[in-house]
């Protein structure tokens, strides 16, 4: 085994050219593993302190250093520990977040290196999650943009699509692909703009959520794909980042009106379909669904244990989204899906809005049995990224 004997912080750019922070980190043999720090638009009022200063992100990696030259790299859950103790606050508040996480990542791909090991193998062996065999996670693909993710009239953040007939993950990908360049040719014959959004999925000025889930249908059979049964939709609401939820799903309250919805379109999973704090009303959403779709927690939670426990105990959502960057190191991050595990709650790793190349999370999926992926559409490159590094997994599982 080799010691970290140097760490290294930086200044890089995201897909929405603001400035986020990269970290290196050296072993005694020369090893090097890298990663970086995405970021949210709609973000949830629980996650962990991001310092956006990243001079002092790079000044903080420093302070840090000071702490962890010498120790193994193997020890994940002790150097993240000494992490969060050096830090001293529970939302990561005097270091930031994001310092702690690039560093935590780092170190993980460092060691996998190190043991010339396969990074979602190295995942799987520190995550103390027990796996029968690795397995593709299925993937979602947000192919209309709205919300924050987009500056159009579309209230909904995200309008993904999810090919469900049993497939290899290359095969559900391609899907993915057919569905998203059968809906560029839709929107042009509408004379609506294919600019994309955050997340590469088209931005068009359509009049309402029900338009955007009517042309996505058309998308699948123009596909000679049948809605529902080959692929099926799902929704980011992202409710708490929508002033009033109510007028958006007028006249039938919110809960009324995913269920009518789900009567009218081929509908497999929502997201946020509520705001973060009605807790009360998750807990009535979940017991009126739960049987028909998955219900995604992901402000709700922040891939948070403590907030996820609270969740289990109320019967709130049946899966969870997981951005390690809303939690701050790899450590807590497992801990939170073995959690999700034990009760039976389905598992989502997930990308941000603002993204960088990494692609730690295809890794951190395949590594911790994740049911789901999302990483946007499968259109440009920080995006595309993530499916391609699947790709490579899969073809390794194979072998």
């Amino acid at each position: 085994m080799s010691a970290i004997k140097d760490i290294k912080g930086r200044l890089i750019y995201d897909s929405r050219s603001n400035p986020t922070l990269e970290v290196d980190v050296i072993l005694a043999n020369g090893t090097m593993g890298r990663a970086s720090v995405p970021s949210g638009a709609s973000t949830g009022k629980t996650e962990t302190f991001k310092l956006s200063n990243i001079k002092q992100s790079v000044d903080n990696v420093n302070v840090l250093k000071t702490s962890l030259i010498g120790h193994e790299v193997k020890n994940q859950e002790e150097i993240d520990l000494l992490m969060i103790n050096t830090d001293g606050t529970k939302q990561k508040k005097n270091l930031g977040g994001n310092v702690l996480l690039a560093t935590s990542l780092a170190i993980c791909e460092a060691s996998a290196k190190e043991q010339k090991m396969p990074l979602y193998q190295y995942i799987n062996s520190i995550s103390a999650i027990k796996l029968d065999k690795f397995k593709m996670p299925v993937p979602f693909f947000n192919i209309i943009n709205g919300g924050k993710h987009a500056d159009n009239n579309l209230p909904f953040q995200e309008f993904m699509i999810t090919p469900i007939k049993e497939a290899s993950f290359a095969e559900r990908l391609n899907a993915g692909v057919l569905v998203y360049q059968h809906l560029k040719k839709h929107l042009k014959e509408m004379n609506l703009s294919t600019n994309v959004g955050d997340e590469g999925g088209f931005a068009p000025a359509l009049n309402s959520n029900e338009e955007a889930m009517e042309v996505i249908v058309d998308s699948i059979k123009d596909c000679n794909f049948t809605p529902g049964k080959d692929v099926s939709m799902a929704l980011d609401v992202a409710a708490s980042s929508i002033p009033d939820l109510g007028a958006v799903t007028y006249p039938l309250a919110p809960i009324a009106y995913y269920e009518k919805v789900l009567t009218e379109y081929p509908i497999y999973l929502i997201e946020d379909p509520l705001g973060e704090e009605d807790w009360n009303g998750w807990q009535e959403i979940t017991k009126k669904l739960t049987d028909k779709i998955k219900i995604v927690g992901d402000d709700i939670f922040t891939t948070n244990a403590e907030l996820l426990e609270k969740g289990i105990q109320m019967g709130v959502a049946n899966t969870i989204l997981i951005k390690p960057d809303q939690i701050g190191t790899l450590s807590e991050t497992f801990r939170t899906i073995r959690l999700a595990k034990e009760h039976n709650y389905q598992v989502m790793i997930s990308h941000r809005s603002g993204e960088t190349e990494s692609t730690f999370i295809a890794d951190l999926a395949v590594g911790t049995g994740a049911d789901f992926i999302k990483s946007g559409a499968p259109c440009r490159g920080e995006r595309v990224a993530k499916y391609n590094q699947l790709l490579r997994i899969e073809e390794d599982i194979n072998k």
